[in-house]
């Protein structure tokens, strides 16, 4: 009897304390599920907020755009999606450089001699000074300038954020202008020194064969000895869409001390070029375009060397004074320039192992002449004296004359010109 009174409560003890453990086995199994799925949770919703590198990199966007864009008083909303921010002018990107800070705008400088002097183009060509924005019916306040907004998409196109809005950087630039991935078709001057140059070309929408290419029509305006110190300035029109995220021709302007190293870039995504108009924004498009086999618009730009300060200006159309370079950003170009280029280029990364589909111009050959091909027309340089004078003794020069081609002449009509620009890859351009 006394095992019996002493075995039963053993039993019912250990029995209570199986439950007990098992009990407390169950807790600790639906905590750890409980936790395991909250740090799934936790992992998914940090996925979405860009963990890790992409975190970084939306930093570094976040910190950029800061940079880019400044504080409007306005904001006008294009039709074809770009946002034109009305920019206080002593707030734009140029006046971050420690030599401008404070200082006001400058006046435009004595205009070239000659300057208002035209050559009349065919009764089908217009002139432009039209941009896409400006069909909103707006306008930016007096005391501001009108910048392209730059957008996070703009930056998550970019191949690199550190080299955003700048050329990729170019290795054995040659003097006739050739290099590996960038292919001309050019007129060009080198002969003697130069304070500017003018020229009008019609604006075309060439179609891109790779989203990283562009094809471009401009002016550039060179100083240097074509190795590391090379200076340029440059303005046309340039289809980009990696830079731009569309196939619009669109104004724009570049400058480079060093060759496209490191200094310099595309329109205000650095500190360089100053803005004085409020009426045109520099990398927006271009209205309307030239039509194959039909009416052909065309922009004239100017850039020119004040002779007094120093800086390099830029004209588009008829009196538009868009802004300058001050002359501090430059070596050689501080002084004057030693070539001058009109023409149009193009990038080939031989997408699929073969040469681009990339056009130039019209992307067309320059033998099938007017309403059909690309062309400068009225091309004229600034001597030493501040005068406009024809480009004489003009070289033409083209890198894959399969790919594209020019072809040049002078007339009383025209003065001197020259057809330009090709399909890129055919038959004949592998």
């Amino acid at each position: 009897m006394a095992c019996s009174f002493h075995f039963v409560p053993f039993l019912l003890l250990l029995t209570l304390l199986l439950l007990i453990t098992s009990a407390s086995s169950t807790a600790a199994l639906a905590s750890m599920h409980s936790s395991s799925e909250e740090d799934t949770a936790s992992n998914a919703t940090s996925a979405r907020v860009r963990p890790g590198k992409e975190l970084l990199k939306y930093k570094r966007i976040r910190a950029l755009l800061k940079k880019l864009n400044k504080p409007s008083l306005k904001t006008i909303q294009s039709p074809d999606g770009d946002l034109i921010d009305c920019v206080p002018s002593h707030l734009q990107p140029a006046f971050d450089h420690p030599k401008l800070k404070g200082q006001k705008l400058l006046d435009p400088p004595e205009r070239p001699k000659n300057s208002n002097l035209t050559i009349a183009g065919s009764s089908r060509v217009g002139e432009v000074v039209v941009q896409a924005w400006h069909a909103a019916g707006e306008e930016c306040p007096e005391g501001t300038v009108a910048i392209r907004r730059t957008t996070e998409k703009d930056l998550l196109r970019a191949s690199s954020l550190r080299r955003y809005g700048r050329k990729p950087a170019r290795r054995n630039i040659r003097r006739d202008s050739t290099s590996s991935d960038h292919e001309h078709a050019v007129g060009y001057v080198n002969n003697e020194n130069y304070y500017g140059a003018k020229a009008s070309v019609n604006v075309w929408s060439p179609r891109i064969g790779d989203p990283s290419e562009f094809s471009l029509s401009q002016i550039w305006v060179i100083s240097g000895s074509f190795g590391n110190d090379l200076n340029t300035i440059e303005a046309g029109w340039q289809v980009s869409p990696e830079l731009y995220g569309d196939s619009n021709p669109r104004f724009f302007t570049y400058w480079t001390t060093d060759a496209y190293q490191e200094t310099g870039c595309y329109n205000h995504n650095c500190r360089g070029f100053v803005q004085t108009t409020n009426k045109i924004a520099i990398g927006a498009a271009i209205t309307p375009e030239s039509v194959y086999n039909g009416r052909q618009f065309d922009i004239t730009l100017m850039l020119w060397k004040d002779p007094k300060h120093g800086h390099w200006w830029l004209e588009l159309g008829p009196g538009m004074v868009v802004g300058y370079w001050p002359s501090y950003l430059f070596t050689h170009l501080a002084h004057h320039a030693n070539m001058v280029q009109f023409g149009g280029e193009v990038v080939n990364t031989r997408p699929s192992g073969s040469h681009t589909a990339t056009q130039m111009g019209s992307g067309h050959f320059p033998g099938e002449g007017f309403d059909r091909a690309a062309y400068f027309r009225n091309l004229q340089v600034v001597d030493w004296d501040n005068s406009l004078i024809p480009a004489a003794n003009l070289k033409l020069l083209a890198d894959h004359p399969a790919c594209y081609d020019i072809q040049g002449g002078s007339n009383s009509y025209w003065g001197s010109y020259f057809y330009y620009g090709g399909p890129g890859r055919n038959v004949k351009c592998p």
